[in-house]
């Protein structure tokens, strides 16, 4: 069963990795690492802040960094500057190992303008694509509205909801790029007609708890209330 073979951590920055940085710790940014036990493939959904120490778990639980997931260009995520202050990310990443970046086409020249990685080191995908770690199968799902392409990841189970969907709210849609119409999209029409014993990990811990299901969310998420579109808008949309 893939759920034996599932290999799923969930890192809070500031906590378990970058304990000594003071921004990591008031950011409260989740890294995920998703791999296959059996093969010891592994990839890093956004490995910002300490990316050295990502590597030392995952080398130390016997898997192997094969990849990198980015949700979004920002650079709490990616790396890149964050008013003033630098955080270390994909880019210090590569100079350790050159794996691939794996990235929405929307959000590629966003990502490369925030980070300095060039597009020969990024993998652009569509909305719905699957990418395979050993034999775990992640899909891939485009959910603008935080960011013209952001991204979400679902593998056995879990959802991987960045910054498009909080146990508690949702990401910003008055940042550049964003669109609080395609938001209420993202989260009506294509998160939450997922299954609901779909378990959400969130970007940021920004609740009691660092996941909840899907069925938990709905009931308890404000940003997932309103019942239509001109509601949420009205609500949410700026």
């Amino acid at each position: 069963m893939t759920g034996d073979r599932l290999y799923f951590r969930q890192l809070l920055a500031g906590r378990d990795i970058a304990s000594g940085d003071p921004l990591a710790r008031q950011m409260l940014n989740f890294v995920y690492l998703i791999g296959d036990r059996e093969s010891g493939e592994a990839v890093a959904v956004d490995p910002a802040y300490a990316p050295r120490e990502m590597i030392d778990i995952l080398e130390s639980d016997g898997m192997r960094l094969t990849g990198v997931l980015a949700t979004h260009y920002h650079s709490d995520h990616v790396g890149g500057d964050l008013f003033g202050h630098e955080i270390v990310g994909i880019a210090e990443l590569l100079e350790l190992i050159e794996v691939p970046i794996h990235v929405h086409r929307d959000e590629a020249a966003w990502i490369e303008r925030s980070t300095g990685v060039g597009r020969a080191n990024l993998v652009t995908h569509e909305s719905d694509d699957v990418l395979q770690v050993g034999e775990m199968r992640i899909r891939l799902l485009h959910t603008p509205g935080h960011t013209p392409g952001s991204q979400c990841f679902l593998v056995d189970g879990h959802l991987v909801a960045g910054d498009t969907l909080f146990l508690q709210g949702c990401g910003r849609t008055d940042l550049p790029g964003s669109d609080p119409a395609a938001m209420y999209d993202s989260l009506v029409n294509r998160l939450s007609k997922l299954p609901d014993d779909t378990v959400v990990y969130p970007g940021h811990l920004y609740s009691p708890d660092g996941s909840a299901s899907l069925a938990e969310t709905k009931r308890k998420n404000h940003v997932l209330a309103p019942r239509s579109a001109e509601e949420w808008l009205a609500l949410f949309g700026g």
